[in-house]
């Protein structure tokens, strides 16, 4: 890391570190639920759902290469042992045991309201003191902020469906 690229983060640099590592290994996790609900929903709207659940593993995975990538700019290392995202994570991973388009939704409608509170805390915590992270973190957000609205709608017409 640059020696003016510390100087203008205006908090504890192995502090932002730990709290984007939480979010990297969140990432992780939600891709894979994501991903593997994709290759087992079933029911109605299953190729709704599947196609859903594809694009936003997809962009899951571009969360995690962002915080890796930012991770790395700060001087850290992003966790480098899968097994190690399951002691940090913040909201954790839902398999998909019930393969029911209306179960793996709603999972995946959890998960994106976890990822949705924990990013609007690390906001609240970068602001005014990592503006760089900031600015990642909000364009993250939207992101999740937009999955869950994506979910919901599926579970909207889920429920008109079964009416």
């Amino acid at each position: 890391m640059g020696t003016k690229a510390k100087e203008i983060i205006n908090m504890d640099v192995e502090e932002v570190i730990g709290l984007l590592n939480k979010a990297f290994a969140d990432e992780w996790l939600a891709f894979y639920q994501y991903w593997i609900g994709a290759k087992v929903v079933k029911g109605p709207l299953r190729g709704v759902a599947e196609r859903e659940l594809e694009e936003h593993a997809g962009e899951e995975f571009e969360h995690a290469e962002k915080l890796a990538e930012r991770i790395i700019t700060l001087g850290g290392e992003p966790i480098l042992k899968p097994e190690e995202w399951y002691n940090v994570t913040n909201c954790g991973y839902a398999a998909p045991d019930d393969p029911t388009t209306r179960s793996v939704i709603q999972q995946n409608v959890e998960g994106e309201q976890c990822a949705i509170e924990i990013y609007n805390n690390l906001i609240d915590t970068v602001k005014g003191k990592d503006e760089v992270t900031y600015k990642l973190i909000v364009d993250i957000l939207e992101d999740e902020l937009e999955h869950e609205e994506d979910l919901q709608n599926i579970l909207e017409d889920l429920e008109v469906m079964g009416k």
